[in-house]
């Protein structure tokens, strides 16, 4: 079987849901634009839109330390640079993100939905260049469909692939097949990517996405079943291009472009 690019996610908002994507163009200066272009600064973080530069994920507000923000669905606009929040399907809050009273309305929800957890007043931050994401290369990530169904089978019950917040899906290839891929390079439309590591979990993964609930430890069944903690791969863009929901997963042979 053709392993096959099964669906496209960015998430605008770090910490936030995700927007689904037909097609996307993936750059080596930007990886996959739109994504992680947004964060939540809590109260107490450094992070300065004036100064702007990659920063850890302790200075955001994250599923991995702040479980309440998976109780909140978010819808994200790109032509109009809208975002909207609902709970339970319910609009809660709605602003532009390019303008300062969009941001105001935005931040201000969220510093009173999160209480304590805010550490103050959050704001919601971007800077030209600097994407959200945890690590400081513009990686972007892949998750193999067949490695969740693996996990499955070692949790006895179904595993959202949304959970580990990946950019491209994949289908077709066997179960973990995805780490052999290391060092390695792929063409995916027209774009060729390098494979750079496999990406470690942390808590974030234990939060559902469909109910906004902890209800598995995802790392402790990794590192039980596996003994790893480890689930999808990191892709760096070596040759820009787009990619589209179907099209092809093929691994280069050394030398190949």
């Amino acid at each position: 079987m053709t392993a096959q690019l099964q669906a496209i996610h960015i998430f605008p908002v770090k910490g936030l849901t995700h927007q689904p994507l037909e097609a996307a163009q993936l750059t080596a200066e930007a990886g996959l634009e739109g994504d992680r272009a947004y964060a939540l600064a809590h109260g107490a973080s450094d992070f300065d839109p004036s100064a702007p530069a990659w920063q850890p994920k302790r200075q955001f507000l994250t599923l991995a330390r702040n479980p309440r923000l998976g109780k909140l669905q978010s819808r994200y606009d790109a032509a109009t640079s809208t975002i909207t929040l609902l709970r339970d399907g319910k609009q809660v809050a709605r602003g532009d993100l390019t303008t300062s009273a969009g941001r105001d309305v935005i931040s201000q929800f969220f510093s009173a939905y999160m209480g304590e957890e805010a550490l103050g007043s959050v704001r919601i931050v971007q800077a030209p260049g600097v994407r959200f994401t945890d690590v400081p290369e513009d990686y972007l990530s892949l998750i193999n469909l067949a490695s969740v169904g693996d996990l499955e089978r070692v949790a006895r019950q179904p595993v959202d692939p949304l959970r580990f917040r990946g950019n491209l899906m994949v289908s077709g290839l066997p179960a973990w097949a995805e780490f052999g891929w290391i060092g390695r390079r792929l063409r995916i439309g027209s774009a060729v990517v390098a494979v750079s590591g496999r990406i470690d979990r942390c808590a974030a993964t234990e939060v559902n996405p469909a109910t906004g609930e902890n209800d598995l430890n995802v790392p402790r069944l990794l590192r039980g079943g596996f003994g790893h903690t480890d689930c999808g791969v990191y892709l760096e863009v070596v040759e820009d291009g787009e990619v589209n929901a179907g099209d092809p997963v093929r691994l280069l042979e050394d030398g190949q472009g």
